[in-house]
C-alpha cells in the first residue's frame, strides 16, 4: 500500500495554485510584448479593484479602462525593456494601446461586431486583429489614417472617438489619433470573474485598411441600433 504523503494537501494545493499563477502571468507577458512586438504602443493602465477601480478617484466614471498616467500619449511605447519594468512594478495592471500611430480601431457594438465579422469572414475579407471587450464591444485592429507632417492634411471624420466622447458614440466609435483602447489581456470589474478584454483574432494578424471593414461595419451597426429597442 503506498505511503500518503507526508507534505499536507492544503500545502500542495498552494504550490499547484502558485504555478498556475505563474504560468498565467508569463502567458499575459506573452501576449503584451507580441502586441507590442507587432507596433502596438502600450501604456499602464488602471485595474479592477473591489469591483471598482485601482485609481484613487472617488466615483472613477470609467474604471479599469482608462490610462494610469495623464501623459500616456507621449508615454506609449513598444520598448520591451519599459514593459517588462512596468509589469515588474504593478503586475496587476491593465495596459492601453494608443490608436493613431502605428493601428486605428474600429469599436462596435458586440452584436454588431459579432455579425460584421461573420460577413467579413463569409466574404474572404481579410480582417486582421479582434479583440472582444467584455460584455458590449468588439474593437476591429486596422491600419491607420496616420499623422502627418502638415496638421492642414488631417482630415477628420464624423465617427472619430476620443476618451472624452465616448458617450457620444454608442454605436461606431473610430480611434485614431488622440484616442486608446484596452489591450488584451485586461479586466474589468464584473461580478463574472473572467470579464476580460481578449483576443478573437491576435496581434500576428496583418492590419487591415480601415475602409475594407467600414461598410460591413457600419451596415451590422444600423441593424443592430434598428433592433435594439425590441430586445
Amino acid at each position: 500500500m503506498e505511503r500518503e504523503s507526508r507534505v499536507p494537501r492544503w500545502l500542495r494545493r498552494g504550490a499547484r495554485g502558485a504555478a498556475a499563477g505563474a504560468a498565467a502571468a508569463r502567458a499575459r507577458e506573452e501576449l503584451l510584448l507580441a502586441a507590442a512586438e507587432a507596433g502596438f504602443p502600450l501604456a499602464p493602465a488602471a485595474y479592477p479593484q473591489d469591483y471598482g477601480c485601482s485609481c484613487e478617484r472617488i466615483g472613477c466614471p470609467t474604471p479599469a479602462r482608462h490610462p494610469v498616467s495623464l501623459t500616456w500619449a507621449t508615454q506609449a511605447t513598444t520598448d520591451r525593456d519599459q514593459i517588462l519594468r512596468w509589469l515588474r512594478a504593478d503586475p496587476s495592471a491593465n495596459f492601453v494601446t494608443a490608436t493613431g500611430r502605428a493601428h486605428d480601431v474600429l469599436d462596435v457594438p458586440a452584436a454588431a461586431g459579432y455579425a460584421a465579422l461573420d460577413r467579413l469572414t463569409a466574404e474572404g475579407v481579410e480582417v486582421g486583429p479582434v479583440a472582444v471587450a467584455d460584455p458590449d464591444r468588439v474593437l476591429f485592429f486596422t491600419t491607420t489614417r496616420g499623422t502627418p507632417d502638415d496638421e492642414d492634411e488631417w482630415w477628420p471624420c464624423e465617427l472619430d472617438c476620443h476618451p472624452e466622447t465616448m458617450d457620444e458614440h454608442p454605436g461606431l466609435r473610430w480611434h485614431c489619433r488622440g484616442s486608446y483602447v484596452l489591450l488584451p489581456p485586461s479586466r474589468l470589474p464584473s461580478a463574472a470573474d473572467d470579464a476580460s478584454v481578449r483576443w478573437l483574432r491576435g496581434p500576428e494578424h496583418p492590419l487591415p485598411e480601415p475602409l475594407t471593414l467600414l461598410e460591413a461595419l457600419t451596415d451590422a451597426c444600423a441593424h443592430h441600433a434598428a433592433t435594439e429597442p425590441a430586445h
